[in-house]
């Protein structure tokens, strides 16, 4: 049961990484445990290697996602649990995530519940996500953005060159095993209240959970998101080619260019879609 890594992304935590750890090891004595230092500016590594942990450390920020990859990379366990530092993610779940591991599946994550989440604007736009993960994929998505997950190493490791070095790597790691085919489940989790500041910055944040969008899309099949968008300018050209012709008689210049617009949004699609191909060719 303990024949896992535990990685765990920690900037600036030093009030508790050390009872994260603690927990881990109270439920999972011989697991191996591994924190990832991004540049903390206290004594996180310190309390982390006081703790038992195996403790790599950055030499500056890289970010979040930078620090899952180095986590990964050092890991030599066949399963992975990526959890966060911050006293959020109960270590007793991973019973359900491991136990759903061993039922076949290649990725496990840990989905909160709706008190679970952070603010009602996050919690918003988690539900979009998840429902919009939920049509491009053609199976339920839970929780698209929640970072407690376990998932097979050898199998990660093929997406890490896809992972971004900041907050997002959550969407693109899902999105990345539903496209090559891989089995992902969820198990019901429940979140504790964080202690210590947050790193998400609501107006830098904002502009990346609108990429995340676009992300979602271009990761799994771009045409899901470029047609419904290339037909939506087409009929609004149509529509105004319709108005102008039955009030003055004449096609317009507007007309042309909507036209031209949704054929052009159709063909960035096109193109994506064969480019997302190539991705995921040996999976």
């Amino acid at each position: 049961m303990d024949q896992f890594s535990v990685v765990i992304p920690a900037k600036n935590e030093e009030a508790t990484i050390g009872e994260t750890i603690k927990g881990i090891f109270e439920f999972f004595p011989f697991s191996e445990v591994i924190v990832v230092n991004d540049g903390s500016a206290d004594s996180t590594e310190s309390v982390a290697k006081k703790a038992n942990a195996k403790v790599i450390s950055h030499p500056y920020s890289k970010g979040n996602g930078a620090a899952i990859k180095t986590g990964a990379r050092a890991a030599t366990r066949e399963i992975i649990v990526f959890m966060d530092a911050d006293g959020q993610h109960n270590p007793k779940d991973i019973y359900s995530l491991i136990d759903k591991i061993s039922e076949g599946y290649d990725l496990v994550v840990g989905a909160r519940s709706r008190s679970g989440q952070a603010s009602i604007g996050r919690s918003v736009a988690n539900r979009f996500y998840n429902k919009l993960a939920s049509f491009m994929t053609g199976h339920k998505v839970c929780d698209l953005t929640s970072g407690f997950r376990a998932v097979k190493r050898k199998k990660f490791i093929e997406f890490l060159y896809l992972l971004p070095n900041g907050f997002s790597y959550p969407t693109t790691s899902t999105m990345a095993f539903f496209r090559a085919g891989y089995s992902v489940a969820y198990v019901q989790i429940n979140v504790n209240r964080r202690e210590g500041k947050s790193h998400i910055h609501p107006l830098k944040d904002g502009v990346r959970f609108l990429l995340i969008i676009f992300k979602i899309g271009t990761l799994y099949s771009p045409l899901k998101i470029f047609v419904p968008l290339s037909f939506s300018v087409f009929f609004v050209g149509l529509s105004y080619y319709g108005y102008t012709y039955f009030l003055f008689g004449r096609f317009t210049n507007m007309s042309a260019l909507m036209f031209t617009t949704s054929l052009i949004i159709f063909m960035v699609g096109l193109v994506s879609e064969q480019i997302t191909s190539l991705m995921y060719r040996d999976k």
